[in-house]
């Protein structure tokens, strides 16, 4: 008999959006050579509750990916350095040895990566590789595992899911399979769905098709997502609550709604500026002028500062720390009353 009925909820019981699942404190990471030292993430601390969908969005270069392959310490130990403390419910996952992390990606945590061209294996099917893996962290037999296979493209609303089993991942478009990509990531029903831009190699079509289905199964199975991005669009789309990085840090969190709406970090509000929506019809979109920072030594002071219209000498004098002006919110800008009252768009003068 097939274990198909358990598809329809995560393994833990009902979802109860209050109990916590992820807790990230002071999480550094750093990438060491010979060459140089690069600082991608550089105190960032954030928390993440049963069913909740928390969208990370910023420019490339922010540390977002880096944070994402952090939680499963998928990150080259060579030549990387990590200090903090990423706790799944009680286990602290930097702690973990090889074993302990080979049961807990794919079976508590799992990943839809950018490109799933490159992350399937080209010389087994679609089917062959979700049901290794099943049997990997369930030791069911293959053909129950196959069976669940089957359940999970239809589930993902794969056509004629029955013979695309044998299909391999070059027979398959780039919308299917990253729909094959979320039914592996979904195989061992995880409680912590981590998506690196899923959607970003899809045409707007596809990728809309792929946010609707994610957000779907979101709901249907009560899954915890971190969805990281650099399109606010997409963050908005799918996001219950939204961390802004930027420079390796988070500039700024809070309820999805409240931060788009009321920004209170001027990257923030440049991201915004620079975006196409109903109202921009005819204007002008405001680009962040310059470069993002490098990060080949630690920050000394607020990253955003030689870009920022806000900026003053105090910007400069050591690194911001996470303010709370308003209750679940957190903004790294001693200047962010200023931001708020200029609105969403960022229209103001040099300050």
């Amino acid at each position: 008999m097939t274990d198909t009925m358990t598809l329809s909820a995560p393994k833990s019981t009902a979802v109860d959006q209050s109990e916590l699942l992820l807790s990230v404190r002071d999480l550094h990471v750093k990438f060491v050579s010979r060459e140089r030292t690069v600082h991608a993430v550089n105190g960032i601390s954030f928390d993440l509750h049963r069913g909740e969908v928390l969208g990370i969005l910023g420019e490339s270069g922010s540390g977002k990916s880096v944070t994402l392959r952090a939680i499963q310490k998928l990150l080259p130990p060579r030549r990387t350095v990590m200090s903090g403390s990423i706790k799944l419910q009680d286990r602290d996952v930097l702690q973990m040895n090889g074993r302990e992390l080979s049961r807990l990606r794919g079976a508590d945590v799992a990943m839809i990566f950018q490109e799933p061209a490159t992350s399937f294996d080209p010389v087994y099917s679609i089917g062959h590789q979700i049901c290794e893996t099943v049997v990997h962290h369930e030791g069911i037999s293959w053909s129950d595992a196959r069976a669940r296979a089957l359940e999970l493209l239809e589930l993902v609303r794969i056509p004629s899911a029955k013979s695309r089993l044998d299909a391999y991942p070059h027979e398959l478009s780039g919308g299917m399979r990253q729909r094959a990509m979320i039914a592996l990531a979904l195989s061992c029903r995880p409680q912590l769905l981590l998506a690196d831009e899923p959607t970003t190699a899809l045409d707007a079509t596809v990728q809309i098709q792929v946010l609707l289905l994610l957000a779907q199964l979101q709901k249907d199975l009560g899954l915890s997502i971190i969805f990281v991005t650099h399109d606010v669009g997409v963050a908005i789309e799918i996001s219950s609550r939204l961390a802004v990085m930027y420079g390796g840090h988070i500039s700024e969190s809070g309820p999805m709604s409240d931060v788009v709406t009321a920004p209170l970090h001027p990257y923030t509000q440049g991201l915004l500026a620079s975006t196409i929506h109903s109202a921009s019809r005819g204007t002008v979109l405001e680009a962040i002028p310059g470069s993002p920072p490098n990060l080949t030594a630690p920050p000394s002071e607020c990253t955003f500062a030689p870009r920022c219209r806000y900026a003053v000498a105090e910007c400069r004098n050591g690194v911001p720390v996470p303010r709370h002006p308003v209750p679940d919110r957190s903004v790294r800008c001693i200047r962010s009353e200023e931001v708020a009252k200029s609105g969403p768009l960022g229209i103001g003068s040099q300050g």
